[in-house]
């Protein structure tokens, strides 16, 4: 999928599951906690793209997360990318087929995922807010670029880089101290984890099930059948998958703020 489709897919699965926890199990979050938790869900359903890297020096190419800061995100994307691809040829098996990049490979599997959000709350953990401030500011940029591609391709890297700054400054001074902050690991974890599930409704599929080895390969990649498979940037994506996804996010938004709202205005319903 493209980049936006991603990134709204990690917004809405975030305030869908934020709507459910509210109303059966009882978990309540604050509004700025549910703002936080829904940009890094939504960057971080961008993250598993950091393996399709562009070209650095002209700052051009790559995927939509690898644009995200310019030419310093497009080093970090090269960087991942052969790090994938050497993941890749250490341990393909004989019916592996050759590579020439390492798009949708280690990136784009369960162990990543688990590891990425664990990696992520161990950080929070150990650093506290200034681990937080760091991930907050890199995983809003990757939010806005994805959720506002258009915008922020005019804009520019520059000013998404400003505005990760900033935001992520906010909320260093109003999110409460001596915390682990977990729930940015889950966050983080959740997006990627959708994205994974995104890609594997298009016909490219990806290495779900890595590192099993299924018939003498190791990345076997798994996805819907050619016939039903999503197309990227075709209608069916574009229109009716995002259509469908920014109505449950709204719809589950409206569901978590409303209650609040009407209380406020002693409004009984």
């Amino acid at each position: 999928m493209m980049g936006p489709s991603h990134a709204l897919s990690g917004a809405a699965v975030w305030l869908t599951g934020s709507w459910a926890l509210d109303q059966f199990a009882d978990y309540h979050q604050t509004p700025l906690a549910l703002a936080v938790g829904t940009a890094v869900c939504a960057g971080g359903a961008l993250f598993p793209d950091l393996d399709l890297s562009g070209k650095v020096t002209r700052n051009q190419g790559g995927a939509t997360v690898a644009r995200t800061f310019g030419v310093f995100s497009l080093f970090i994307a090269e960087v991942m990318e052969k790090i994938s691809l050497g993941v890749y040829y250490a341990t393909k098996l004989s019916k592996d087929p050759r590579r020439n990049n390492g798009h949708r490979t280690l990136t784009h599997t369960i162990p990543f995922t688990l590891l990425v959000g664990w990696g992520t709350t161990a950080l929070c953990a150990a650093y506290g807010k200034w681990a937080v401030v760091s991930i907050l500011f890199f995983m809003i940029g990757l939010a806005l670029r994805g959720l506002f591609d258009e915008w922020a391709e005019r804009a520019g890297w520059v000013v998404v880089t400003l505005l990760s700054a900033a935001a992520a400054w906010f909320t260093f001074a109003n999110l409460p101290g001596d915390r682990g902050y977990p729930l940015i690991g889950t966050a983080v974890g959740v997006g990627c984890f959708v994205h994974i599930l995104g890609d594997m409704i298009t016909k490219a599929g990806v290495p779900i099930l890595w590192p099993i080895p299924i018939k003498r390969r190791m990345w076997t990649m798994i996805g819907l059948p050619n016939g039903i498979a999503l197309r990227t940037g075709s209608k069916a994506e574009t229109i009716v998958l995002r259509g469908v996804l920014t109505v449950l996010a709204v719809l589950a938004a409206v569901g978590l703020v409303a209650p609040s709202v009407l209380q406020r205005f002693n409004i009984d319903v």
